[in-house]
Order: C-alpha cells, then sequence, then structure tokens
C-alpha cells in the first residue's frame, strides 16, 4: 500500500524541540524530542488530499490549532475537544488491535497451530437436454386417420365413407376423397370414378351462402359431367338437369346453403352432383364450398350418403374428427 506521505516522525512546527508521528493519514499524539541537528528528516511537500485529521490541515504540516500541551488555560473550549478526539483515537487503536489478536488466536485450532483455511468445492451445474414437449393427448393426428380429409386452409374436415380413398394427388389439385375403383369414362377419353367429393375456397366476392351454392353448382356440375380441368368430356356433356334439393342447413357448426342437381349426359347414365356454401370457422370466415358428384344407377352410392358426408362436415379441431367419423359411413 502506498501514502502520499509515508509515514514518520517530522518536526512538529507548533511545538519547537519536538517531532510528532505522523501514521500516513493523519497526526498522532506521539511526540519525542527533535533529533540531532542534520539527522532529523526532511518535511516533505504537503500532500493534495483533503480532510487529513484534526492534527494537521488540509494538507500535510503541523495542527491548525494548538495541540494539547500547549493550550492555556484561556484557550476555550477547542482544547477540551481536541482531547476527548485523542482519546477517542487511542481507544479506537486499543480496540483495533485486540480484534487483530482476537482474529489471530481464533484462527488456531486447540493445538496452537494456525487452523486450514476452509476450502469450497464447486460442482458445475448438471447439463440438461432439452426434450420435446409432451403432447396433451395419444389421439391420432386427423390429418393421419384415414377415415378423415383434413382441408387446413379452410378449417374443415370432411368424413371419409368406407370403399372410398384420400389420394395423394389428383387433377383438382384440392383436398379430395374418392371411391376406390376407377373404371373407363363412358365418353372413352379417360378414366372415372363413380363418386368424388371435394372442398374449395370461395374466390368470389360474395359472401351470401344461398347465392354462392346456387351459382357454384353449375361449376360443380360442369366439372363433374361436363368438361373436366383437361378439357375432356368424359361423358359426352351435359344435356340436362334437375333441381332435386335446394335450402338452408347447418354445416360445421354454420348456416350454410345447399343445392343438389340431377343431370342427364350425353353419354352413359348421368349422376347428381351438390354444392353446400357456409361461412369458414378459422380466420376472416371465407366461405367454403363443398362439392359432390356421384354416378347414377351405382348401388353403393345413394343420395342418403350425400346427407351423411355433408352431416359429417366439422370444424377442424371438433373432437369429434378425431374418432374416425368416416369409419360407420357406409352405402
Amino acid at each position: 500500500m502506498s501514502y502520499a506521505t509515508p509515514p514518520g516522525w517530522y518536526p512538529d512546527t507548533g511545538a519547537p524541540g519536538l517531532e510528532r508521528w505522523w501514521d500516513g493519514t493523519a497526526w498522532t499524539a506521539h511526540t519525542r524530542p527533535l533529533a540531532a541537528e542534520g539527522s532529523a528528516p526532511h518535511q516533505p511537500p504537503a500532500p493534495a488530499q483533503p480532510g487529513a485529521g484534526e492534527f494537521g490541515p488540509a494538507g500535510f504540516g503541523p495542527p491548525s490549532l494548538p495541540l494539547p500541551h500547549q493550550r492555556g488555560p484561556h484557550d476555550g473550549a477547542g482544547g477540551g475537544n481536541r482531547t476527548k478526539i485523542l482519546a477517542v483515537t487511542l481507544s479506537g487503536v486499543l480496540v483495533l488491535g485486540a480484534a487483530v489478536t482476537g482474529a489471530i488466536l481464533l484462527g488456531r485450532d486447540e493445538g496452537g497451530t494456525p487452523a486450514a483455511p476452509a476450502t469450497t468445492t464447486s460442482t458445475s451445474a448438471p447439463v440438461t437436454t432439452p426434450t420435446a414437449p409432451a403432447t396433451a393427448s395419444d389421439e391420432p393426428d386427423p390429418d393421419e386417420n384415414p377415415a378423415v380429409l383434413v382441408d387446413q386452409l379452410n378449417g374443415v374436415t370432411v368424413p371419409v365413407p368406407q370403399g372410398w380413398e384420400k389420394p395423394k394427388t389428383s387433377s383438382s389439385d384440392v383436398p379430395t376423397i374418392r371411391t376406390v375403383q376407377s373404371y373407363d369414362c363412358p365418353g372413352g377419353t379417360s378414366f372415372c370414378y363413380h363418386g368424388t367429393v371435394t372442398t374449395h375456397t370461395a374466390r368470389s366476392a360474395e359472401t351470401d351462402p344461398k347465392s354462392l351454392a346456387e351459382t357454384d353448382i353449375v361449376t360443380a356440375a360442369d366439372l363433374a359431367y361436363e368438361e373436366d380441368r383437361l378439357g375432356r368430356r368424359n361423358h359426352g356433356g351435359i344435356t340436362a338437369h334437375k333441381v332435386l334439393k335446394a335450402g338452408q342447413l347447418s354445416v360445421a357448426g354454420r348456416a350454410g346453403y345447399l343445392v343438389r342437381w340431377q343431370v342427364t349426359t350425353g353419354k352413359g347414365p348421368g349422376g347428381y352432383v351438390q354444392s353446400v356454401a357456409f361461412p369458414s370457422s378459422v380466420g376472416s370466415g371465407t366461405p367454403v364450398l363443398v362439392r359432390l358428384a356421384f354416378d347414377a344407377d351405382v348401388a353403393e352410392l345413394p343420395l342418403s350418403l350425400m346427407d351423411t358426408i355433408t352431416r359429417g362436415i366439422r370444424p377442424l379441431g371438433d373432437s369429434a374428427t378425431n374418432g374416425g367419423v368416416g369409419a360407420s359411413i357406409s352405402p
């Protein structure tokens, strides 16, 4: 540790012929006769630190007031205060010495030898590997359930009847279910399926389910029996149609509208087409369209199956969608 003015004996300018001990921070009450001429240490320059103590001014040097042995009987109360300060200073030194002595004694063991310093050991925190959060339930993902068609975009699910499939790809590039077996189309241009169901997002600015269904039924019929998306007339085109059913209904918990046609085709037995429109239960409620097309004269495809599929449409996340809704549906 370094000091601005090192501890030592220095001439007491307030008491000629005496030296006073400077402890490095303040003057003390210890004095001695001034050493012989030439042997007295050179008085160092005053330090720049303020408040050096009661025995000296702000800088290093003699006290600004008379020292205790210099006070006269008429020096006033200041002398008594200075005496008290000296007594307090000495008492503090004694207390400090006692504390140091006690610390040394306490640091020894019963045999009188210093006790070994206590050592502490630290252990590193165990490294934990993050784990994937547990799933809320063991119920299967609807996407993986073969009995349910999931339309994530429109927030609905559609039951898959027995004997139907969810193709991984289709020409319409929309969520689709269809009968498993295909056959040669009556028009001889390609192969067809006896039954299909597709889900779509309504693209028009119209939001009224009735208007949407009445407009979409024309599109649904044309794609199924007039001309497909590739321009093929698989059934020889539509020659006539008849409205079998139209009206309001509840679909996936929303108010919707249904229109069903029977169509007569240039080739083959014709078929039945249905369009259902209703608001989506997700996002801004953009209307959803569900199109159904069944070939006529197919025993496994009664019109009641259209009703069953329509009733089975549910909002995505509905608890019933994970239970295999389509498992109990059969023609």
